[in-house]
């Protein structure tokens, strides 16, 4: 193998087995904090760590297979014990063995259930104990080991224990089924909740799932077709018509009109020319050319919005501070409160009082565990970035989403952020009122210009339908205009200087012309013949879905502010068809951002959208920065939210996500802090003396992963939240 393969068979190896590159660095998703080289667990909550950048790698979590995998098998054995010690006293079945074979039968099946299936939960309350950090690993792993372990211990060496803790059998009672139902009831939680993890970034995989699987890479001895991830930087592809363009690369040679509208939302294609950015996963609807692979894995356009979303749901929210400052003093309140319990069962309770003291000790341990609190946040920030990832709108920081809901003052860049961010035929004068014979002469002539108002002239010609005639004795005038001639005629398009340079008047149409310029138009006049016919406005055109957005932002109370660095004249225009009062012309980068500062020392709550360079500084400056998705790398960068098809309308949508996730995580978090503070009395038994109710270890573990199966589903009621 050539040393050149050896490297392209290594960078497939790193990309596809993520979960196991030693070098790679890991982090917390509920821990963001904790950052380690090389997979493992969580120090302080115990979670299973992640990859910070994750590649593009549609794998399955290895985490949620092996977690699956202790379910099914733990389950095999666990619930032949729950049947042989509850059949007959539940269901009043006729057991094929009991007494002290039960017994047996018990511990040798409840075994791998612990010490296998549960091992990891296990490892993990170990390691928080070592750690100094308490969390609901702790709870769990104490109450299955004391059960688990006093049951051990009855079995093998019953004469420890006075006949008064056991039964008319002689024999001690045994917690074997509570300890195995108990980590199968943990392995379910901790089963949906990564199916839920997984399913948040359920959209972004779907759109990775558009980039081709293999591609062509031109060698000495022709092309060759390889997969996806053998692609290294510098490698030379080849892109045929219809198909997609593998990686983010520079085009060497040909043509192509690249269909981008998947990232950028732009319908029209694109066309490219040599020394063009190309993007993976886009369409090459016509021509054929070779590429330069310049961004592979994770550095290409498509792997960084995955990173950016999977940085978001790693994020905290401010709401989580609050339940991470209650977790920190729960656990050892609650660690305090299972052996005052058991010290108080076993001192003042009925005989057995060590048995009742053991009952109550686990079951508190075990309901109390923090699972509902400590997934209330997380959970929900999970789902909403999920929920606006399918609304367009990518989310990079948990805190902006939260703080979304709040703003109440928009600052908006003009040129691509309110407009569409390319020329566009806004209306035709003709003074002969003939435009069906006009159209097909400008467009003959535009057609061999490669400037982008020709492009703007010729997509406006050719949408009015008709044939394109040939032009001949073309030629461009750099900064000026075109010339050439179509059915016998001259024909002359260029700017007001352009036309007095080649002696045509414009007198005619210079009223025309005015009125253009005070809508924020730039005209370019037709001339036939040396005789001036026509004017063409062009312009910025307003997007579709601009106007109804801003309106409902209005109507949530938040103000709109323009702040642009065009002219004020046609900053001005674009202000009064969009009816916003407040209009900031010819802004330079630090203007936009001093403008933002001073917002917010007046006590506001301040949100950009941008999506060029100088909009970078703002973005980073406020409160949330919303990058359109249609803009500049720098800007993405700089915004905490992302439109992906930079489309006002999808900041609205993310107004009313953020809106519905506040709403979650508080209704999350009091039901964890209710679900606490009444479930702990009851386990250490306050119903006891009233009720003569004390609460089995087992219905204990299935209250606790009821209320974090609880969370979870209200979490991911925020997947079918109507926007």
């Amino acid at each position: 193998m050539s040393e050149h393969s050896c490297c392209h068979h290594h960078e497939g190896e790193v990309k596809a087995p993520l979960i196991q590159d030693p070098e790679a660095i890991y982090i917390c998703p509920m821990c963001p904090e904790v950052r380690q080289k090389g997979f493992g667990t969580c120090p302080s909550c115990g979670m299973a760590l992640e990859p910070e950048n994750p590649l593009l790698d549609d794998g399955p979590n290895p985490e949620l297979v092996d977690f699956q995998k202790r379910l099914w098998i733990g389950l095999v054995f666990a619930l032949p014990v729950f049947f042989i010690e509850m059949g007959s006293h539940v269901f009043g079945l006729q057991m094929p063995f009991s007494g002290k074979t039960s017994q047996w039968v018990q511990l040798i099946l409840s075994a791998p259930v612990v010490l296998w299936s549960g091992w990891p939960v296990l490892e993990r309350g170990v390691n928080s104990i070592r750690q100094r950090s308490l969390n609901m690993f702790t709870l769990i792993a104490l109450g299955v080991s004391v059960a688990f372990g006093y049951s051990l211990v009855a079995v093998l060496f019953p004469q420890l224990f006075p006949d008064a803790f056991k039964n008319h059998h002689g024999l001690v009672a045994v917690y074997f089924e509570a300890a195995s139902v108990i980590t199968i009831l943990v392995l379910v939680g901790q089963v949906l909740e990564l199916r839920a993890r997984a399913k948040t970034t359920g959209a972004l995989k779907a759109l990775l799932d558009l980039a081709p699987k293999t591609a062509l890479r031109v060698g000495h001895d022709g092309d060759e077709e390889v997969a996806l991830e053998d692609i290294v930087q510098g490698d030379i592809l080849r892109v045929k018509p219809g198909g997609r363009v593998p990686v983010d690369g520079i085009l060497l040679s040909g043509h192509g009109d690249i269909d981008e509208s998947m990232v950028t939302g732009e319908a029209m294609p694109v066309s490219k020319e040599e020394g063009g950015a190309v993007i993976g996963g886009t369409v090459n609807q016509s021509g054929a050319f070779t590429m330069r692979a310049q961004a592979v894995g994770a550095d290409s356009l498509l792997a960084r919005i995955v990173s950016q979303v999977a940085q978001a749901q790693r994020s905290r929210a401010p709401l989580q501070r609050l339940a991470d400052q209650v977790a920190g003093y729960f656990v050892p309140i609650v660690v305090f409160i299972s052996l005052l319990a058991f010290s108080g069962w076993w001192a003042f309770g009925p005989e057995p009082g060590l048995t009742y003291g053991l009952v109550a000790a686990v079951s508190v341990l075990i309901i109390a565990c923090p699972c509902a609190l400590g997934l209330a946040t997380p959970m929900s920030i999970m789902v909403g970035v999920g929920r606006a990832a399918n609304a367009g709108v990518l989310v990079r920081d948990a805190e902006a989403l939260e703080a979304m809901d709040k703003i109440d003052v928009l600052i908006v860049d003009k040129t691509g952020t309110l407009t569409e961010g390319r020329p566009s035929v806004m209306e035709i004068v003709d003074l002969e009122n003939n435009q069906d014979e006009l159209l097909p002469w400008i467009a003959a002539v535009e057609a061999q210009s490669e400037h982008p108002i020709a492009s703007a002239i010729l997509v406006h010609a050719k949408a009015r339908g008709g044939l394109v005639p040939e032009a001949s004795a073309f030629k461009a005038h750099i900064g000026g205009g075109v010339e050439g001639r179509v059915d016998g005629h001259f024909i002359q398009i260029g700017a007001s200087a352009f036309m007095a340079k080649h002696d045509v008047d414009v007198e005619l149409l210079s009223a025309q012309a005015q009125s253009v310029g005070r809508d924020g138009h730039t005209p370019v006049f037709v001339a036939v013949d040396g005789e001036v016919r026509a004017l063409i406005a062009l312009g910025d055109p307003v997007k579709s879905t601009t106007a109804q957005a801003l309106k409902s932002l209005r109507a949530a109370s938040v103000e709109i502010i323009m702040a642009t660095g065009d002219a004020l004249e046609t900053a001005q225009a674009v202000a009064q068809k969009l009816n916003i009062q407040q209009v900031h012309a010819a802004c330079l980068p630090e203007d936009k951002a001093k403008l933002v500062q001073d917002l917010q020392a007046k006590g506001h709550l301040v949100a950009v959208a941008g999506d060029g360079v100088n909009d970078a500084p703002a973005l980073a400056q406020a409160h949330v920065g919303i990058a359109m998705g249609t803009g500049t790398d720098i800007a993405m960068e700089s915004g905490a939210l992302t439109l992906v098809k930079g489309d006002l309308a999808a900041l609205v949508r993310a107004r009313r996500i953020s809106t519905k996730v506040v709403r979650n995580i508080k209704q999350n978090l009091l039901f964890a802090f209710l679900y606490n503070a009444l479930g702990v009395p009851v386990a250490a038994g306050l119903l006891y003396p009233v009720f003569g109710l004390l609460l089995s270890p087992m219905i204990a573990a299935a209250a606790m992963s009821l209320s974090s199966l609880s969370v979870i589903a209200n979490a991911l009621r925020l997947r079918g939240a109507k926007l």
